[in-house]
């Protein structure tokens, strides 16, 4: 069994979460920004189907990827180097998580629902939510979208419409990050696809331990500059 909550009642200890399903914490309450921001800043997130009450998870171990730990193969070197591409921060959110919410080959349904797509999307109107493009020959070929606190960032989805245009954004992000002096991307679950990328996993008490001094330092909401994430692999051998 787990805690149900309502109004604004606080989450429970993240400690007290289940290990099989792995990380599930508690049910129910709303997605408003407060609420939201009040979960990230304790490494919880929502994750449920439509039909479902709200679930709150904070898996352990987690995974993360550090900025500065970012790894590029040799054909996503190549990829960057050719720059047959344009990245765009924070220009076409709202596209950014209806293209996230596609389901995947092999999945019947998504869990961005309309009720999440509504939340993020007001997230981003407040300067919480960020989204990164990558455009080829006009149009938005991949892209993700997450949360960024202080320094900390918080990854929820990304998509691709061409291949490796999902990594493009990806790799763009986590240098911009490193630049503006993020200490963690915060991946959540456990991919291949990440992992490719230099993510790893951690203990959970390691990333709650780095989000109170990183949520509670550098720059306050506000949309990031499109042109951001400009020229940032111009010099890769």
């Amino acid at each position: 069994m787990i805690p149900w909550i309502d109004g604004d009642a606080p989450f429970p200890p993240v400690e007290s979460a289940l290990r099989r399903p792995n990380g599930l914490l508690c049910a129910g309450g709303d997605l408003s920004p407060q609420r939201l921001l009040e979960a990230y800043r304790h490494g919880i997130f929502p994750w449920f189907s439509e039909g479902e009450p709200v679930l709150w998870w904070s898996p352990d171990p987690r995974m993360v990827l550090f900025p500065a730990e970012l790894k590029l193969s040799r054909s996503l070197a190549k990829t960057l180097r050719r720059g047959q591409y344009n990245v765009r921060l924070d220009t076409a959110f709202p596209a950014v998580i209806r293209e996230c919410s596609q389901p995947r080959p092999g999945q019947d349904g998504t869990w961005i629902t309309p009720e999440i797509q509504q939340a993020y999307c007001r997230l981003h109107a407040l300067g919480h939510a960020h989204c990164v493009e990558t455009w080829i020959d006009g149009k938005l070929a991949g892209g993700l979208y997450g949360m960024a606190i202080g320094r900390a960032f918080f990854g929820e989805s990304m998509f691709s419409r061409v291949s490796d245009a999902s990594k493009i954004a990806l790799a763009h992000l986590a240098r911009y990050l490193e630049r503006q002096g993020f200490g963690v991307i915060d991946c959540q679950m456990k991919t291949a696809h990440l992992a490719s990328l230099g993510a790893r996993e951690i203990r959970r008490s390691e990333l709650l331990h780095g989000l109170d001094a990183w949520t509670t330092a550098g720059p306050g909401p506000g949309k990031w500059p499109q042109d951001g994430a400009k020229d940032l692999f111009g010099n890769i051998t």
